[in-house]
């Protein structure tokens, strides 16, 4: 019987099962979105003013004259932006948008890849298709590819940053964050992790990179100027139209401005304590945790407090969401993870019955996803904080004097709840 069940009853582990079933439905998910839903395009198309300026620039024409007052796309890039994008209009705007979708995926692909590698698996390693699965299932990429973003190379930069970065490859690891930076500096608050992990180096490159992009592109543009005089001051506008931002949202809905600048105080110093609780007791203990969960906490605080929030930016917070599989991960509750729905969900909640309701849940949905999720990382923390003062822990020192968690505790939530945190790991 036994010789029977071999043949009628074979034996595969989860490792294998999980890619058989994964990659088909991930495979055919990129093939939906990009060749289909990114080809056909919607309503928004943020590539449509790129590959104009970029046109405009090698003809010797106004760059940065458009009108700022249409709720249109407009174009944003800095001058050095301005000349890394300009070979996209060599050939014509159809197929040139084509092969940016194209290179874009592949981007996401390498992402998937870096992010697996990061966390100390191999290409072959099932994380990979779950990692892609995962990224094509959200709005963030989906929106990325259909609108064609930018986002998906800042993602690309952002990985090879970090995994350089914790390499000690400092010169290097600067490298792709600049290239980010000198297009669309939404990665420009992660250089402070550098700085609090003692790589300066990083920063030549960095920081480097992007101003020699602009000396050489400064020339080259015809109104430089304007972007200084017209377009900064644009970005620094809480614009009330396709902005999930504290200030964006709350002026879309008529929110009052002192509640408005509450709100976004109240979620700065949240940042702030849950970047110095990760700076005091993990950057030395798990270097890796510390990365991707400050990262994230820089971004999504950037996002709800600056001046504009966009919701496909959040595929920036993917490596804090990997951190999961880490101990001591602050995604570890349900919260967390309600917040992911928010800000990542492909469903919409227009409703044809309940029209107003729909579209106050559809509106806001970005906002509290980031919210909630920045509330879960921060309480996350602070009770591990306040447990760790109740018994006497006030730096990684005192952790060697307090005993071990009882089994009680090492069954319960893996540290991630009130009460559970009695030590600090090593």
């Amino acid at each position: 019987m036994a010789i029977l069940d071999r043949y009628l009853h074979p034996q595969m582990s989860a490792q294998r099962i999980i890619p058989l079933v994964l990659w088909p439905i991930t495979i055919m998910m990129i093939f939906h979105r990009s060749v289909i839903l990114g080809v056909n395009g919607d309503r928004t198309d943020d590539f449509k003013p790129v590959y104009q300026a970029a046109l405009q620039f090698l003809n010797r024409q106004p760059v940065y004259g458009e009108n700022l007052n249409t709720v249109d796309p407009h174009y944003l890039y800095p001058p050095s932006g301005t000349l890394l994008m300009a070979p996209m209009a060599i050939i014509d705007p159809e197929r040139a948008r084509w092969l940016f979708i194209a290179i874009s995926v592949l981007a996401l692909i390498a992402s998937a890849y870096l992010l697996a590698k990061l966390f100390g698996h191999s290409a072959r390693s099932w994380v990979v298709p779950v990692v892609l699965f995962f990224f094509f299932s959200t709005e963030t990429v989906a929106h990325t590819l259909i609108f064609t973003n930018f986002n998906s190379f800042v993602l690309l930069g952002m990985l090879a940053f970090m995994l350089l970065m914790m390499r000690r490859r400092d010169l290097w690891a600067g490298v792709p964050i600049a290239l980010t930076i000198a297009v669309k500096p939404v990665l420009l608050p992660l250089l402070l992790l550098p700085l609090l992990n003692r790589q300066w180096r990083v920063l030549i490159t960095a920081i480097g990179i992007p101003v020699i992009l602009t000396v050489v592109a400064w020339p080259l543009v015809v109104d430089p100027k304007e972007f200084i005089s017209r377009t900064l001051p644009y970005l620094n506008e809480a614009r009330d139209y396709y902005n999930s931002s504290i200030a964006g949202n709350g002026a879309y809905f008529g929110v009052a401005d002192w509640l408005i600048i509450l709100l976004r105080v109240a979620f700065l110093a949240m940042a702030v304590f849950a970047l110095w609780f990760l700076y005091r007791y993990y950057r030395r203990t798990d270097e890796l945790l510390w990365l991707t969960t400050s990262s994230g906490v820089l971004l999504v605080t950037t996002f709800l407090v600056g001046a504009l929030g966009q919701g496909y930016y959040s595929m920036l917070l993917f490596p804090l969401l990997m951190t999961v599989f880490l101990a001591g991960s602050t995604m570890r509750n349900w919260p967390a993870w309600l917040g992911v729905y928010g800000c990542m969900s492909f469903d919409s909640f227009y409703s044809v019955r309940w029209e107003a309701f729909g579209r106050q849940l559809e509106f806001n949905k970005v906002t509290w996803g980031w919210s909630l999720l920045m509330i879960a990382v921060f309480c996350s923390l602070l009770f591990r904080y306040l447990d760790m003062r109740r018994d006497g822990v006030t730096s990684l020192d005192d952790a060697a004097d307090v005993g071990e968690p009882s089994p009680a505790e090492q069954s319960g939530d893996g540290g991630e709840g009130r009460g559970a945190v009695a030590t600090v790991e090593k």
